[in-house]
């Protein structure tokens, strides 16, 4: 039948490229956007270009910031500098923002080492990282990676590259259920897992 409607064809391929979107969505979110009003569409399209011109990743932790603007993190003077914890994902930072416990720094990695998917420590922000904490100032790592094997093996390999190295690195406490994400954790076993770290 989609072979008589390329139009349709090829917005469902388009949809298929973007990650995360469940196949099971993938009709649903081709019928919400059809059935959006051209004035909705229009409104869609330029918030979404906006966004693409607005915004960059910051150079030293690699959390969005707008352009022309500082990070609100890397420039707050009321935050700690001596501390960095260190997440997959911008997203996760949200998690962790909304328990209101957290006063350090951050750095995205940019997702974790995968060699089953080509991901390697060279496609992180790996090496930004091990240069922040070389600079003297740092004091402590929190290696705050998800509870996956992916995420396990990135942290011990950024433990790793630090060793030897005056500086704590500690993790997570363990509440966090095995194979979780920070991103769907609520706010209080986030806080816990923070305020509760221990040793790497």
């Amino acid at each position: 039948m989609l072979h008589e409607l390329p139009t349709l064809s090829h917005l469902l391929k388009v949809l298929q490229q973007v990650p995360y979107l469940a196949s099971k969505n993938l009709y649903r979110v081709a019928a919400h956007f059809l059935e959006m009003e051209p004035q909705q569409i229009a409104q869609f399209c330029a918030t979404l270009e906006s966004a693409k011109k607005k915004l960059k990743k910051c150079d030293v932790c690699f959390y969005w910031q707008e352009v022309g603007a500082t990070c609100v993190f890397c420039s707050s003077a009321q935050r700690d500098q001596t501390i960095v914890c260190v997440v997959e994902t911008w997203q996760e930072i949200l998690a962790i923002e909304t328990t209101r416990g957290y006063v350090g720094m951050y750095h995205v990695l940019g997702g974790s080492v995968s060699p089953l998917e080509g991901i390697g420590p060279e496609d992180l922000t790996i090496d930004s990282l091990i240069a922040r904490a070389e600079n003297g100032v740092v004091k402590e790592l929190i290696l705050a990676t998800n509870q996956t094997p992916e995420g396990e093996a990135t942290a011990t390999y950024i433990a790793r590259k630090l060793k030897g190295k005056s500086i704590a690195i500690s993790c997570l406490a363990r509440g966090l259920p095995v194979g979780s994400s920070l991103e769907g954790m609520d706010r209080l076993t986030v806080f816990k897992a923070l305020s509760e770290r221990r040793p790497f």
